[in-house]
């Protein structure tokens, strides 16, 4: 993740959240930093995952975003790729109370250091169920105070609500696009 140069290498909050950045930044304490974006593979898991949970929003009394910034800390934003908010979560221009579930999808430039450095923020911050999704290894971690633990059951769910999202058949639904696209 690289830094958005700047004069003096500062940015406040206020510009921060005044300015639009295409592709979205995060901000860390006075430094706005780049978000690997992913290839198809990332973009169409993000896609898959987003319309799942819509899909199911009422019955799974929940309402998902894709790239919401997230105040994670006083001067800390970061933008999950998918972030899952319980249905009578309060409706803010930027989430600022933890969300039921964050996404993150590698991206090809990403390193598990960093998607442990993020896990563990969102941890700190209250999301309990954070989960990192490699398209491209078709692995998934979820996060633990102890860092990344590699998931080896079949689906994700969260304890508790009917949420159930069976990774086999989303890594089924990107090897299906990817052969569509090589014909």
């Amino acid at each position: 993740m690289a830094a958005q140069p700047t004069a003096d290498g500062y940015v406040s909050e206020e510009e921060y959240l005044s300015t639009r950045y295409d592709p979205d930044c995060e901000y860390d304490e006075g430094v706005v930093v780049d978000r690997n974006l992913g290839e198809i593979e990332h973009a169409y898991l993000q896609i898959l995952l987003g319309t799942l949970f819509t899909i199911h929003a009422q019955e799974w009394n929940i309402l998902a975003l894709t790239e919401q910034r997230v105040q994670i800390a006083p001067r800390r934003f970061r933008v999950p790729d998918v972030c899952v908010l319980r249905s009578d979560a309060p409706w803010e221009k930027i989430v600022t109370h933890p969300p039921l579930i964050a996404i993150e999808i590698l991206s090809p430039e990403d390193t598990i250091r960093d998607a442990e450095k993020k896990a563990a923020e969102y941890l700190q911050f209250g999301v309990v169920h954070v989960w990192v999704i490699d398209p491209y290894a078709r692995v998934a971690y979820r996060a633990t105070g102890e860092g990344l633990e590699r998931f080896a059951e079949a689906e994700f769910t969260v304890p508790g609500t009917p949420i159930c999202v069976r990774l086999v058949e989303l890594f089924e639904k990107l090897d299906q696009a990817r052969q569509r696209g090589q014909r």
